[in-house]
């Protein structure tokens, strides 16, 4: 099996998490290539029920070596304490199978109260940021102004570097802010109490890819959130901060010359959305709050209830193209079950015109979702394990979604428990 590719095909929270724990057992290494602790990848499996926002989730897999890549905003504190959590859970974390690249930017304290500051600041016009800091770091980063997780090793330059950067940092917070500054002792406490526990997982993740490609291991990349939220392509300005495309993913690693050979674009079969910002498809009042409440639909990271609404198979379509998928991996099929009508977004009214391609982000707020209805099987899907065995209303909505987008759907999961899925390969 190639080099493979796990990523976000809408806006994030497709199910990613439970589909790279799946599959990691055809894998040697697992990479998180992007992204910070802003977002959570839920996987259920014989250890329990984890909550990932920085770790990989190839974590739990004995024999599976697992990376964060430089593309990575690396909060050293939110990292130590799922360490420790996951951990406590009885899944072993140790340098043989984690490794932090040496070129990943440390998330500092000040990133996140930067966000909070800022979106406090915009009030009504706020972007709907988790505050985790991740907009300000990435700001810094491209601006040549972050830590290296490699200058922990180097205490003299780092000590010059840090007091260098907070002088900075301060001038931002306390004159455009108001708020009190960072002390040079908060800053150490914070380097001691996290940075140093994290110290021993630090190394050249580009050399032990490139080692590790090269003895034909098999490597699987895992993205944040979905190509609605990418940076470029998404629905700018309410995107994250980073590229979330599985063409970055080589990149973000740590070994640009990486080649991918699949890319599992992971749909909802539903559509969720966490933030702010334009959403064709959304639901309202008791039928969003029926949907919501049957898919358990709270942000992992946050807790806040999530918008939902029915497959929008414009921005899905788009999606796959932007991550250039070979599959799908249709998610919380078995969500659904509870409906008699089925509804699906399955065009777009804009300016009185029927569009079927995804508007420019500018366009979006005047767009208005075509709803079409598929029928409903009214049934639990949950034991299914092969296509079928699925009534024949869920299989139509299956393979009427697949038409729909136009990349073949190799998996049908109807359950978050790792076995609760259907392959169809």
């Amino acid at each position: 099996m190639s080099n493979c590719a796990i990523v976000g095909v809408n806006w994030g929270d497709e199910g990613k998490g439970r589909m790279v724990d799946l599959l990691t057992e055809d894998f040697d290494v697992v990479v998180r290539y992007q992204g910070g602790g802003n977002a959570g990848h839920t996987v259920i499996n014989d250890k329990g029920k984890f909550a990932l926002h920085l770790l990989p989730s190839g974590i739990f897999r004995e024999g599976v070596v697992n990376v964060l890549g430089n593309g990575v905003a690396l909060d050293p504190e939110n990292l130590w304490n799922e360490i420790e959590e996951t951990r406590a859970k009885g899944v072993s974390i140790t340098p043989d199978n984690l490794k932090i690249s040496s070129r990943a930017s440390l998330l500092m304290p000040w990133h996140r109260l930067l966000d909070e500051l800022e979106e406090a600041r915009l009030k009504d016009k706020k972007f709907g940021s988790t505050k985790q800091g991740i907009a300000p770091f990435y700001s810094d980063k491209y601006q040549k102004k972050t830590v290296l997780a490699g200058e922990l090793m180097y205490p003299e330059r780092l000590a010059a570097h840090i007091r260098d950067l907070a002088e900075w940092k301060n001038l931002i917070i306390s004159s455009v802010y108001g708020a009190p500054e960072y002390t040079e002792e908060a800053i150490n406490e914070w380097l001691g109490d996290y940075c140093e526990k994290i110290k021993p997982f630090i190394c050249d993740t580009g050399e032990f890819l490139s080692e590790a490609a090269g003895s034909g291991k098999r490597i699987l990349f895992e993205a944040q959130l979905g190509s609605l939220r990418d940076i470029d392509f998404g629905i700018h300005p309410f995107t994250t901060s980073s590229n979330t495309l599985a063409a970055y993913a080589p990149i973000g690693s740590g070994c640009p010359s990486l080649k991918i050979g699949s890319v599992i674009g992971v749909v909802k079969a539903y559509s969720t959305c966490v933030g702010e910002g334009p959403f064709v498809c959304e639901m309202f009042g008791d039928e969003a709050e029926k949907l919501r409440k049957e898919g358990f639909e709270y942000g992992a990271k946050t807790g806040r209830p999530r918008r939902v609404g029915p497959i929008d198979l414009v921005a899905t379509r788009y999606g796959a193209l932007l991550q250039g998928a070979s599959e799908i991996a249709l998610t919380k099929l078995d969500v659904l079950s509870y409906m008699d009508r089925i509804p699906v977004c399955a065009h777009y009214e804009l300016d009185g015109e029927i569009v079927d391609s995804f508007p420019f982000p500018a366009a979006l707020d005047r767009a208005k979702p075509v709803i079409e209805y598929l029928d409903g099987w009214g049934t639990d899907i949950s034991k299914a394990r092969s296509f079928d065995e699925l009534p024949e209303a869920a299989k139509e909505y299956v393979l009427y979604v697949q038409r729909a987008i136009g990349v073949p759907i190799t998996y049908v999961s109807v359950g978050p428990e790792r076995e609760s899925i259907i392959i169809r390969k």
